[in-house]
């Protein structure tokens, strides 16, 4: 009796349990079950039609919507893959991801990847289009802050450890507020892309010029000697001084007009031999800026060394290296 229950059972269970599954399990996974209890019951001939279309593809907000919040392995069920990759290998992002990567790339003149689409090859191109893309600044093509900061903290620990020296230039076009009142925002485009020109010409390819704010540039220079930082930082001031800017495409006048522009120039080295931070070193270069504008702009100001005052933040740092040291 026992054995006969049992049996009875087992039987409406597995009979029961495929209608079951749509109720109990993500969608993604239940046309697999069903395939697979149809298959256990009535064999690999049976007449049994195939499952119907999954309503993700036909869900309002497309695949990534239908998809969002179901497991790993009932996405990757609901495209036909292994997770992480398509029958293919490629991975399984939506097209519109493709089409709006692209459209950025196409935007800032960038080719598109070559090769294949949704291919390895073609998405490591992709990639390492879209991280040079977000590195630059999109109106002069020099690194754009986050860039910036990332290179001036690799230098001020580099300097720190080697004890070489390294000068970072801070530089603020004189009266840009003035241009763009008198000519427009576009003429302040043009004035901002010649100077980034202008300054691009006046250092080694080695330095990194930078676009950090609005009018607001910076330059780092690796292994700048004292000696030669009021003359390099000189040399970028007359570079712009002596470049005129011819303004086109101005509605506010029939004549194309042609501009003078200055920069004003703060800078400071890094502590050699000395924990810093690049926020302290930026400081320093930004209070040599304020100097400079303050005396009458289209000057340079440096600080007078190399060998800065070790500031109190600066000594702090260094003590809790030395105790830490102490302790391993």
């Amino acid at each position: 009796m026992f054995c006969r229950c049992a049996v009875s059972s087992f039987a409406v269970c597995f009979v029961a349990l495929p209608v079951l599954l749509p109720v109990l399990l993500p969608v993604g996974l239940c046309a697999g079950f069903q395939s697979c209890f149809a298959h256990l019951l009535f064999g690999p001939t049976s007449g049994v039609n195939p499952p119907a279309a999954s309503p993700i593809a036909n869900s309002p907000g497309g695949v990534d919507s239908a998809l969002a919040g179901l497991p790993a392995l009932a996405v990757a069920e609901a495209h036909n893959a292994q997770p992480g990759a398509d029958r293919g290998g490629r991975y399984p992002l939506s097209r519109s991801r493709f089409e709006r990567a692209l459209q950025l790339l196409q935007q800032s003149g960038q080719p598109a990847p070559e090769g294949q689409e949704g291919e390895p090859a073609w998405m490591e191109a992709m990639i390492d289009a879209l991280v040079d893309l977000s590195s630059k600044d999109a109106l002069t093509g020099l690194a754009n802050r986050r860039a910036f900061e990332i290179a001036l903290a690799r230098e001020v620990d580099r300097v720190a450890r080697s004890g070489e020296s390294a000068l970072l230039l801070t530089l603020d076009i004189d009266h840009f507020k003035k241009v763009n009142d008198t000519w427009g925002h576009p003429a302040g485009d043009q004035v901002i892309k010649a100077v980034a020109s202008a300054l691009v010409d006046s250092v080694r390819p080695m330095d990194l010029v930078a676009r950090v704010g609005g009018e607001e540039f910076a330059i780092i220079l690796p292994n700048c000697a004292a000696a030669f930082g009021e003359t390099v930082a000189e040399r970028v001031r007359r570079r712009v001084e002596r470049m005129p800017v011819a303004i086109t495409a101005v509605a506010t006048s029939a004549h194309a007009p042609t501009l003078n522009v200055t920069v004003s120039v703060g800078g400071a080295f890094a502590p050699q031999w000395v924990r810093s931070t690049p926020a302290l070193w930026q400081e320093r270069a930004d209070q040599q800026l304020y100097m400079a504008k303050s005396q009458g702009r289209n000057l340079v100001r440096l600080e007078p060394t190399a060998q800065s005052v070790v500031s109190s933040e600066e000594k702090r740092l260094l003590f809790e290296s030395f105790q830490t040291l102490d302790h391993e």
